[in-house]
Order: structure tokens, then sequence, then C-alpha cells
């Protein structure tokens, strides 16, 4: 998708009329940032950021996009003139993708003239949103398979194509192991798979002979063994074992409907029975991060879990509540002071204070104020250029895997932690506060 200026709401247009008009140019600090945790989150993981500033980057109207603003009758000729030459001038701090972060601390932090700033809204908004909670949810999941494999399969229920690309990028960073879907493969590199459809099954007189066809395409596939009944299914797999004896290399086996983890421990001790122990059995079929924590804590023998529709729409936590909001202008904090949705002034930073290997809180705090811990906040573009290098996605992945290793084991839990993270605010900010809210 191209990085035009009309990719936005109507509104952060005709703002950025009226500050041309009235000649605001004076700096701006907005902050993107989620309000509050949904209860069923101990933590989110920032993702999308990519995504931002290959956007910023290239941002520009196109004469069409300018012919089209003309049509609405409502920009005036010399603003139009101004928006051919639109270049974003500003800084952008972030957090790196893959970093644990908690409510209210800013995931970005925009530094721009006021205009510039407020262009940008509608679309950070939307890409940080979207990633961050494919990613968030995607853990939950890699959490609760306990080492499993975990392969996306979502592609066909997630809302749009190209959010089905971008889902598959943010599972991947958050740890599942592969996707089916080809082209986010080929464009991100990630690793991918599948196996095969009851359709493919169907198509044939009877299960042993679709079993057969494939495995003379695919010797070392996995074979779904539920079309029918899953124990005649896992008989038939068998009977192929004997008629191609040392030419057998089937994989795994996958079931996908009735109760998964019941049938896991049957179709296990057919398998074995029959010298078959190095077939591994794969699980799909309306999986989520709850169903998967009850099989693997009850001991089932699925060696992975392929999970679509609950994981690709994020089903329990379809939203997060992000924003993204002024909070300085001219050198002065400004705030939001409506009830429930108070903001915190400034440019700001967050430190994080780690003890023996593990997080043990966040500070937020007014940018250059002296604080303990790491900051977390880069400087990832500067007077309108990139700094940060694209980074690899195994890179990010790592990032991830550290970071949850270093959270307090009640935030891994899939229920809500007993104890919330703490997250405090610097003096500065807090005397703010009481000085105007």
């Amino acid at each position: 998708m191209r990085a035009t200026g009309i990719l936005t709401d109507l509104y952060e247009l005709t703002m950025l009329q009226a500050y041309y008009f009235l000649e605001m140019e004076e700096e701006a600090v907005f902050s993107l940032f989620v309000r509050k945790l949904p209860k069923e989150r101990n933590f989110l993981i920032s993702c999308g950021l990519e995504d931002v500033l290959n956007f910023v980057e290239n941002l520009h109207f196109s004469e069409e996009d300018l012919e089209y603003l003309e049509s609405l009758g409502i920009f005036k000729k010399k603003f139009l003139d101004y928006l051919k030459d639109f270049k974003f001038t500003g800084d952008i701090y972030a957090m790196p993708e893959g970093t644990v972060f908690f409510q209210n601390e800013p995931i970005l932090e925009i530094k721009a003239p006021i205009g510039q700033g407020q262009l940008l809204e509608t679309y950070i908004i939307n890409e940080i949103h979207f990633q961050t909670l494919m990613a968030s949810k995607a853990i939950r999941l890699v959490l609760a398979a306990q080492g499993k494999r975990v392969v996306d399969f979502g592609f066909r229920r997630i809302h749009g194509v190209e959010s089905a690309h971008k889902a598959a990028r943010a599972f991947y960073i958050a740890g599942v192991d592969a996707t089916s879907n080809v082209y986010a493969g080929k464009r991100y590199g990630i690793p991918v798979t599948g196996t095969m459809a009851h359709s493919y099954i169907q198509a044939h007189e009877d299960e042993f002979e679709a079993f057969s066809s494939y495995v003379s395409f695919y010797p070392n596939t996995v074979l779904l063994v539920d079309t029918y009944d899953p124990l005649k299914g896992t008989e038939n797999v068998i009977n192929l074992y004997k008629k191609l004896k040392e030419n057998f290399q089937v994989s795994g086996i996958r079931i996908d409907s009735g109760d998964l983890g019941e049938f896991s421990f049957k179709l296990r001790k057919i398998l074995d029975e029959a010298g078959l122990k190095r077939v591994k059995i794969f699980a799909s079929g309306g999986l989520d991060e709850y169903e998967i924590k009850e099989i693997v804590e009850k001991g089932a023998p699925i060696d992975g879990f392929g999970v679509g529709t609950k994981m690709g729409v994020s089903s329990d936590v379809p939203y997060l509540d992000i924003v993204y909001k002024l909070t300085e202008f001219k050198g002065e904090g400004r705030v939001k002071t409506s009830p429930g949705k108070i903001t915190l002034p400034y440019k700001k930073q967050v430190f994080r204070i780690e003890k023996n290997g593990k997080y043990i809180k966040d500070i937020i705090c007014r940018d250059g104020e002296e604080v303990e811990g790491k900051p977390i906040l880069k400087k990832v573009f500067e007077k309108g250029k990139r700094k940060l290098s694209k980074e690899e996605l195994d890179d990010i992945r790592n990032r991830v895997k550290e970071e949850v290793s270093k959270l307090p084991e009640d935030l891994l839990k899939i229920a809500p932690a007993l104890n919330s993270y703490p997250v405090e605010l610097s003096p500065v900010l807090k005397n703010f506060l009481k000085q105007n809210t």
C-alpha cells in the first residue's frame, strides 16, 4: 500500500489546513499509548513500527490525491499547493518491536510541527493497534503450548487480506513457528507449512486411496485422519505403513474435530502399538490459548497446534484502548482532563528496572529526568530521516523471548495476574497532574 497522505481520517486534513492558515507551525509532541490493559491481558507486545517508519519516510500527496481533495470543496488552493511538497520533518521515538509494555506507557512519541504530527495519527494508530493486538494474542498461545509447536492457520478468516499478512508477521514475532500463508512467507521470510483438507479425502473413493495418492507426491506429509472417523483414519495410516514399509515417511497425523485431547491418547496408543512412535500428532479446530492450556495440562500426547480464527481475530480481546494524544505544545505540557481519560504531559521516557534477571517495575517520566533503570524509547526518526535500520524478524522474535523471560511468573499465566505489573509516575509528572487536574 502506497504512503499517501490521504490514508487518514478527514479531520486530520481539515485540522492541518486550519493550522496552515493560522501559521501554527510550533513544535508539538504526540504520544501513542494504551489507556488500560484489558483484564484478559497481563502485558502487551509492541508491533508494527516497521510499517510506520516506511509510511512516514515515503509520505506524500500525488496529483490524483490532490485532485480528489480539491473535489471535496473544503480545501483551498493555497493549502493544496502546500501539500504538493509535504514532507515529515520531525523526530520519532519508539519502543523497538517486540518490547513488552503496559498501560499508559508511550509506545511512540512524535515530536514535530503540530500539523505534521497531527496528520500521522490515524495511520499510526491503525498499524500499531492491529499488529500489537495480534502479537499480544499470539504470545499467549505460545505460552499455553509450553514449547509445543504452534502454527498460524488464520489467513482465511482474518479481517482482510492485507491484515492476514501483517498478522502472520506479528504471530511469528511473538513465537508462532510457521504460517500457512504463502504470500506472508514470501514477503517476510516466515517458514510456511500445511497439511491437507477434508475435501481431498472426500474427492477420492476411499480414505486409504486418498492417503496413498497424497503420499506419492509428499512422502513426509501430515495426514488428516478425522474426515470420517479418527480411529479408522489412523488405522488407514497404519495400513499405508504396512504397504510402504521402509518407504513410509509420513511425519504426522492431524485431528481437527471432537475432543482433541481424548482422541490424542487413543491415537497415540494405536500408533505406538503399530511401531509408529515417531509419527507425531497435530491438532487444530477452533483452538485458543484456553483450550491449548487445558490440553497440555492434561498431558495429552499432542505435539503441535494449528490455530486459526480465534488467534486471527483475537476473539477474547478484539481491540485495545489505544490513543494518540497531544502532550506538549510550544514547550509546555498539555493534558486532557476528561473523566477516565486523563493523559500524561510532555515528551516522555519509560525506564524499566530489573533485579536478579527479572523486571520489577517501570517508571514513566518527563524526558530528561534523572531516573534509575534502562530507557525503553529509542530515537528512530530524526529531522525527517529514518535512523533505525530494518530489523530482521528473528532478531525481533528473540527480543520477545528475552523480554518475556524477564517478566514476573504471575504475568505469564493465561488467567489474569493476581498482581498487575507496577508502573509508576515520576515526581515531575505527578506534580504536573496534581496542579492541572
